[in-house]
Order: C-alpha cells, then structure tokens, then sequence
C-alpha cells in the first residue's frame, strides 16, 4: 500500500512539474511574441506616419494646382468679360457718333425743305398771277377771234370736236388694226403651240362605223338555216333583234341593217352564236338574244369603264358610265362618238394643263360632252339639252354641266373650260380623216360662205379654199381703205360665226391692191 502511495504522489509531483515547466514555458513564449508583436506595431505606426505624410503633401500640392487653375480660369473669364466691355463701349460709341452726324444731316435736310417750301410758296403765288393774266388774255383773245370768224365759243367748239371725232375714228381705227393684229399674232401663236402640243401628246385610236354589219358565214349552205321553212328563222331574228336580215348573192356572208347600233351589234353577236351552234330555230333565237343583250349590258359597262380609265377620269355613275359604253357603238359624221369624247378629254385636259387650269375637270367635261348623243334617238331635244339635263340629275360638277350644255354655243359659257371642250371638240372633227361629209353638202357649205362674203359692199370677189378652211376676199381698192379692210374682215367672220355651222376654224382673209399700168410707145 505504501508503494501504491508513493506511486501516486510521484505521479502528482510529476504531473505539478510539468505543469509549472509548461506554464514558464508559455508564459517565455507569450512575452516573446508580445514583444514581437509590440515591435510589428510600432513599424506598422511608422509606416502609417510616413504614408500620412505622404498624402498629407500630395493633397497639398493638388489643393493648391487646382486653386492655381482657378484662379487662372477665373482672369482669363475676367479679361474676356472686359474685352467684350471695350467692344460693346466701342460700338456705343460708334453709334453716338453716326446718331450724331445723322441728326446734323437731317437738320441741314430741314432747313433745305423749309427754304424749299419757301421758294414754292413764292412760285405759287406767282403762278397764280400768271394764270389770272392768262385767263384775261385768253378771254381777248376769244372775243377777237370770235369778232374775226364771226363764231360764237360754242359753233366754234362744235366745228372742232367734229373734226376731232374725224380724226380720232381714223386713229383709233389704226389704232384698234395694230393692237389686234398684235393681239392675233401671239394668241394665234401660242394657240397654235399650245393645241400642237396637245394633238402630238394625244393618240387615240379612230373608227368608223357605218349602219350595216357583215357577218360571214362558213358556208352557203347556212343561208337557208338561217332563213328556215318559209321563212319562219329569219322572221324571228328580225322580231327578236328589231334588225332587218338582208340575205343576197353575196358569197357565204349576210347583212345586218338597222339604224341603232347597240340593236344591230346584238343581231350580230346573237347570229354568231347560232351559227356557231348550229341549232337555229325560233325558239333557240329567242334564248340566244336574250342572252346576248344581257352580255351588251355588261359589255357596255365594262367599255365605259374603259374609257373613264383610259383618259383619268373617275368617280362618275354607274348609269354614266353605261350611257359612255353606248357611245362606242354610236358615230357622228362616221366618226365613233365615244373615240371622239376621249379624244376631246384628253386634247382638253393637255390644254388645261398648258393654261394653268384644273385637267381633271377638263378631262371629265370633255369625256361628257357627247353623252347626250347615246340617248338622243329616244328622247327629244338636242344633244346638249339632254345632256346637261341627264347629268343634272346624278349632281354633277356646275363647271361640267354649262360645258356640255354650252359647246354648241346654245347657252352661254360661263368659264374658260366650256371654251377649251369647244376647241378641242373641233380639233377632233376637224382633223382628216376623222369624219365624212357627203360632196353635195361640202358644196353648198362652200358655196353659203362665198356668198356671205359677197354680201358686204366693196367686195369684188370671195373664193373659198382649203376645203373651206379659208376665205379669201377681193375688194375694191377705191371704195375700201386699209382700216376698212381689217374692219371688214372682223364683220365677215362674225357674220360667218353668226350664220353658218362648221368643224374648226375659217380664216378670213381681205386683199386690197391698186394697180398702175402704163404701155411704152
């Protein structure tokens, strides 16, 4: 038991040893590190002094670079405010200056003005004197003249105004030859420009219908189909149609006859299908017409249609439009009306165009201005009446409407785009080609205008040519002047205007000549 002890204090003894080993050891190790510790903390102060110096000085200098900089910012602001001081006091001081010696001008202005006024004053009062002078001298003079001619003022006045009125008709006369010879030679120029310019730029294709249509047939054979037993076919068409059948010894072809174009276009196309078809029997005739004039309504509409798209014009009615489909199966002198209303839409609205007015309103009067003519066979009164009267109705444009009721000169026109239709309307007919005028009417029309001419007094001899474009008038030289000339050439084309119906223009044309003949012996 006693070892047991002694083990176990031995072993406390060892273990308070140890113990008190360790703590020296620790507590060495501790004061070595607490004095490292000390040292590091005293370098690390050291350093952070000398780094504080460092930004200390740095901030000092960059304190004081930008108080430099804006100091020297702030006298260069200062030395440009004083520049722009000096500049401003100088301008000031320019402008006293010119103020100045304006107001010496104007009072050396003033002073001119009053010496001036002065001067006029004088003068008036002078002028004054003289008049009354003159007024004396003029009334002495009077009672001379009157004591002298054995006048009063007044016959005296009246002698003198008569021939003045002589002599002013002769001067106004020249006068009036000068300013319309002038005023003819540019307007007839720039006309000529401008409706050359017009018919160049217009190409409208150009047809001649006539009031028969030829339907061929494939052979002669089909000619006795188409008349049927005793005649029955043939009987039917025509009462279906309202078209004569003319059926001859022309080989393997009949004729269509008829007045109304639309009537006879439909015989035609119904005909066509029937001899395409092969039956033909009145029933089948029937069926196939009716039919038809279905296929011409639409046919129509999709024409007027074209032509409103052809010349730019839009907007109009469906019935419009209709009755402009039915100008292309109508003709006017054998010229096809609806070919002529686009070529006078277009001719109007190029003109339009030139003269500075509205082509579209022109353009839509011109296309118009016949379209009374696609109903005139069914209801009475003129072509213009029924025109204008039609297009009342569906509101349309005022403008329009007078230049469609006016281009004949039936009513009057009421602005500039009734005169460019007119024009054009007569550019149209009156181009070659575009209509035809039996020989017998071409005559007489020849023969009324050499008689119109014949009609005044002083005329020798009138002879039409160019086709009656131009009349040219021979006068005797002692009975009519120069000036009586040119005064009878406006009479005649008036009286021409007046009387007579015609496509275009007719010149006028007075010749006055004096010859001299002497023989030598």
């Amino acid at each position: 038991m006693n070892g047991t002890l002694v083990t176990v204090l031995s072993s406390v003894l060892a273990a308070i040893i140890g113990f008190v080993a360790a703590w020296f050891i620790l507590r060495r190790i501790g004061d070595k590190r607490i004095a490292n510790s000390e040292e590091l903390a005293r370098k690390l102060i050291a350093e952070a002094e000398k780094e504080a110096e460092i930004k200390k000085k740095e901030a000092l200098l960059e304190a004081r670079e930008e108080w430099y900089k804006v100091k020297s910012n702030f006298e260069r602001e200062l030395q440009n405010k004083k520049n722009e001081i000096q500049r401003v006091e100088r301008k000031l001081s320019d402008k006293e200056s010119t103020l100045h010696k304006r107001e010496e001008s104007l009072q050396v202005h003033e002073k001119d003005l009053a010496s001036r006024e002065r001067t006029i004053t004088g003068r008036e009062k002078g002028i004054t004197l003289r008049e009354n002078e003159l007024d004396t001298m003029i009334r002495a003079q009077n009672e001379k003249l009157e004591r002298i001619a054995q006048m009063t003022t007044e016959e005296a006045k009246r002698e003198l105004k008569e021939n003045l009125i002589g002599e002013a008709k002769l001067e106004a006369a020249a006068m009036i030859k000068e300013i319309r010879d002038k005023a003819e030679q540019d307007a007839e120029k720039e006309a000529k420009e401008i409706i050359i310019s017009a018919i160049y730029r217009c190409a409208a294709d150009h047809t001649v219908e006539s009031t028969v249509s030829v339907v061929n047939l494939p052979n002669e054979e089909m000619k006795g189909r188409i008349i049927g037993r005793e005649g029955r076919n043939i009987r039917s068409f025509e009462t279906a149609t309202g078209i004569d059948v003319i059926v001859d010894d022309t080989p393997e072809a009949v004729i269509l006859s008829g007045y109304d174009p639309i009537r006879r276009e439909i015989a035609r196309m119904s005909l066509e299908k029937l001899i395409a078809d092969g039956r033909i029997h009145p029933t089948r005739i029937e069926e196939v017409v009716e039919k038809t004039q279905k296929e011409m309504e639409m046919i129509v509409r999709e024409i007027g249609e074209q032509a409103c798209f052809d010349v730019g014009v839009q907007g109009l009615h469906p019935d419009v439009i209709k009755l402009l489909g039915k100008l292309n199966y109508r003709t006017s002198y054998g010229q096809n009306v609806l070919q002529h209303s686009k070529e006078v839409s277009i001719l109007s609205g190029l003109m339009a165009a030139e003269l500075g007015l509205d082509p579209n309103i022109a353009k839509r009067a011109g296309l118009l201005h016949d379209i009374g003519k696609a109903v005139d066979r069914e209801t009475e009164g003129t072509h213009t009446e029924i025109g204008a009267g039609f297009l009342i109705r569906y509101n349309e444009n005022q403008i329009v409407i007078n230049a469609i009721a006016s281009h004949h000169g039936d009513v009057p026109q009421e602005s500039a785009y009734p005169i460019l239709v007119q024009a054009s309307d007569a550019v149209s007919g009156a181009r070659p080609g575009a209509r035809r005028e039996p020989l017998e009417a071409y005559i007489k029309r020849l023969e009324k205008l050499e008689e119109l001419a014949d009609s005044f007094k002083g005329v020798s001899k009138a002879f039409a040519i160019q086709a009656g474009r131009e009349i040219r008038v021979i006068v005797e030289c002692e009975t009519v002047d120069d000036l009586a000339a040119s005064i009878l050439a406006g009479d005649i084309a008036k009286k021409i205007e007046l009387e007579m119906e015609y496509p275009g223009q007719i010149k006028v044309t007075v010749i006055r000549e004096s010859r001299a003949t002497e023989f030598a012996k």
